[in-house]
């Protein structure tokens, strides 16, 4: 019996995993492209541990992940589409500072997306937390939904079967990586919420000292 892992978010994606199975790959995929501090180099090496033990398909863990993945990221493409570059500003100035976001924030993102267009949306997948956000720039272009789909789902293929494949070859030593994960995945936690804490403080104070 694998041993209960003691760090929060460890321990909330193995229930799901462990309940859902293939789906609950999926599901914690999604989501990670939705809320980015959910980190798929824990979920998926976590699935890949499974496989190994032969507690879930090899295949079905990919395949769903990766639909996750690609979901995830098509829901941030259908907000800079639907909404556009203007609405999407409008919104920033009201609400921006919860999302430690600015106009030059939005700007500086079409302007990297301009130049490297569909490479952008492909290696992005491979970059934590850009794997989310670059789908937005990519609805405000106005890229392709095939285009879109077609390099998100390439560079979400690649990077989860990778990390299954790790999870995978070290299953043998799942305690030992457990061991690993549980104190680092607690220090990243802490040092998310400490680093959104600063951008809103941040943001606030220059706000009031802005006319």
């Amino acid at each position: 019996m694998k041993p209960r892992p003691l760090a929060p978010m460890f321990d909330l994606i193995t229930q799901l995993i462990d309940r859902f199975g293939a789906f609950g790959v999926g599901l914690v995929m999604l989501l990670e492209n939705v809320f980015p501090p959910i980190p798929s180099e824990l979920v998926m090496p976590l699935a890949g541990f499974q496989a190994a033990r032969g507690e879930m398909s090899l295949i079905a863990i990919f395949v769903m992940g990766t639909i996750g993945a690609v979901l995830g990221a098509y829901l941030w493409y259908l907000v800079g589409r639907t909404l556009g570059r203007r609405r999407l500003e409008a919104f920033i100035d009201r609400h921006g500072v919860w999302l430690t976001l600015t106009r030059d924030d939005i700007t500086n993102a079409i302007e990297w997306f301009d130049r490297h267009d569909k490479a952008a949306v492909f290696f992005g997948r491979f970059v934590p937390g850009v794997r989310t956000l670059i789908s937005v720039p990519a609805g405000l272009s106005g890229m392709g939904q095939g285009v879109f789909f077609l390099y998100t789902a390439l560079g979400s293929a690649i990077w989860n079967a990778a990390l299954i494949g790790a999870g995978y070859i070290l299953s043998a030593n799942y305690e030992l990586v457990a061991a690993f994960l549980n104190p680092v995945t607690n220090i990243l936690l802490a040092a998310l919420v400490g680093w959104y804490l600063f951008r809103v403080a941040r943001q606030l104070l220059r706000g009031r000292r802005d006319p």
